[in-house]
This record gives C-alpha cells, sequence and structure tokens, in this order.
C-alpha cells in the first residue's frame, strides 16, 4: 500500500523540478519580456496567474506565509502590466527554456522525459479539488505537449496540492504565516534571515511569533522545546497524510518508477545551481 512516505518522498524529488519556476533565470527572464520588472513581480503574477487577476487578499490567503504588506507592494499591480494568461505563457516559456539548459535539448523528447509526464499526470488527475484553490486552479491551466512541459505542470498541480493541504494543518493548529516560519527555522529546515528576506516579514514579527510559540511551550531560547518538536512533528505528518490521495491514485509501483525517473533530473537541477541552500522552501533531502 503507498505510504505518507511516498508523499513525502515525492515532494522532495518533484519540488526542485517546480522550484525552477522561482530560482531559474530564464523564467525571470521571459517575465521581463511581458513587462514584469524584478524578481517579486515575475513570482507573484506567475504562481497567482492560475487562479486569475486576484487582489490582495486572496493571495495573501492562498500563499499563506508572506507578509501582506510584501503581497500588497506587488498584487493587484501586476495585472495593470501583464494579464494571468500572458504570465502563464511566460512561466511555460521560461521553464522550458531552463529544463533545456540544466538537462540538455535531448532530455525533453526522451522516452523517460515522457514516461515522468505520464506518472505524474496520472497522479496530478487525482487531486482533491475541495479546500484546495491553488491546486485546483493550475488542474484548469492548459497543458503543454511537451513532455517537459507536461510533467513541470503536473509537479506544480501535485506540490500546490501539497501546499493546500499544509495550509489546512496550519489552520488546525493555529499557527500563522510567520509563526510557521520561526518553526521551520528552529527545526533546522530554512534559515531566519533568507525567511525574513523572502517572506517580507522584519525583525519585529519574527519576534512577536517567537514570543507567542514560547508562551504555548513549543519554544525556549529559540530552540524547540519536546512540545514544539512534537508539534511539528504532527504538522509535518498531518501534511503527508493530506497529500497522499493522488499518490494512492499513482500505486506503489508508480511511485517507485516516477521516484526512480526524477532522482537523476533533480540531480541535474542541483548541480546547476537551481536549488539554492537553505532555501526557504524548507524541503528535506529525498536520500
Amino acid at each position: 500500500m503507498t505510504a505518507a512516505a511516498d508523499a513525502r518522498r515525492l515532494w522532495a524529488l518533484g519540488e526542485p523540478i517546480h522550484a525552477l519556476t522561482y530560482f531559474a533565470r530564464e523564467v525571470v527572464d521571459a517575465g521581463e519580456q511581458v513587462g514584469l520588472r524584478g524578481f517579486w513581480n515575475a513570482y507573484f503574477a506567475m504562481r497567482a496567474a492560475p487562479m486569475g487577476a486576484v487582489g490582495t487578499e486572496v493571495v495573501t490567503a492562498v500563499f499563506y506565509n508572506f507578509a501582506p504588506a510584501f503581497v500588497a507592494r506587488r498584487v493587484p499591480g501586476v495585472w495593470t502590466v501583464v494579464p494571468p494568461a500572458a504570465a502563464l505563457e511566460a512561466r511555460v516559456s521560461g521553464v522550458d527554456a531552463a529544463v533545456r539548459r540544466v538537462l540538455g535539448d535531448d532530455w525533453p523528447s526522451s522516452p523517460e522525459a515522457a514516461e515522468a509526464a505520464d506518472l505524474a499526470a496520472m497522479a496530478a488527475a487525482a487531486v482533491d479539488l475541495p479546500g484546495r484553490p491553488l491546486a485546483a486552479a493550475n488542474t484548469a491551466v492548459s497543458v503543454p505537449d511537451e513532455p517537459h512541459l507536461r510533467l513541470w505542470q503536473s509537479l506544480t498541480v501535485l506540490r500546490e496540492h501539497r501546499g493546500d493541504g499544509h495550509n489546512v494543518v496550519l489552520v488546525q493548529h493555529e499557527v500563522d504565516g510567520i509563526a510557521a516560519h520561526v518553526l521551520a527555522a528552529a527545526a533546522g529546515r530554512s534559515d531566519r534571515e533568507w525567511l525574513l528576506r523572502a517572506r517580507g516579514w522584519d525583525d519585529a514579527a519574527w519576534d512577536d511569533a517567537s514570543a507567542r510559540l514560547a508562551g504555548r511551550g513549543w519554544l525556549d531560547q529559540g530552540g524547540l522545546t519536546p512540545e514544539g518538536r512534537a508539534t511539528v512533528a504532527a504538522i509535518e505528518a498531518d501534511t503527508d497524510r493530506l497529500a497522499l490521495r493522488p499518490w494512492e491514485a499513482l500505486g506503489m509501483a508508480g511511485c517507485d518508477r516516477l521516484a526512480e525517473l526524477l532522482g537523476p533530473v533533480r540531480r541535474a537541477v542541483v548541480a546547476a545551481g537551481e536549488w539554492p541552500s537553505g532555501n526557504p522552501i524548507g524541503v528535506p533531502d529525498p536520500e
């Protein structure tokens, strides 16, 4: 039987491939070509575009862990520069160029790419839609014909499905966006300075969240208490469980084969420097 560990393993393998959208220069360049100047304008437009021209409040709610003022500096202003459809075209164009640079021009048309795309698409077709706004929006995005782009789109659906579920778990545990970052840093999954810089919070907000978590008995002098470690483990376990359905649809053999196919792709992305160490996504090493 497919286990929650499969959901975590395949997330760890697939996330660096999806995250070419954030870290590859080709995607930023594609955004600039349609008028999205700077990394964060491209980020917010391209990631939010599947939902349409939504406003600050919706993006803040769905992205969950960004400071509201940080979001408001880009959204809804990006939609006066580029409509969502053009942002989606730009992100596909950028991902296409990034994959070809990282993996070579032959890999996108290889049997391995086609097989991985088919397996990932099978899983993505089984995601839960209720309560999963970013995953649901991405299921409605037109899927490119090329295998490497079909693979990327399916991995995007799957990671947003997991992220939507993670947000549900955080709400259940009454952990807001900045508190989630404090816990991630205390658990060693990311870096405080990078999280502050990349999610728009400041030291005062961080210190306030730390004090609130200490008041709940989860932090002590910036480190996790036994109760804090248990809570973080519970949050991660519930996230894995809520992410399981598409992998159950793929089955154990399908999950194992997709993991086998994604391993070399992930290693190529990391080797190319497109998965920065300590980045704010906080994905574990699949090994």
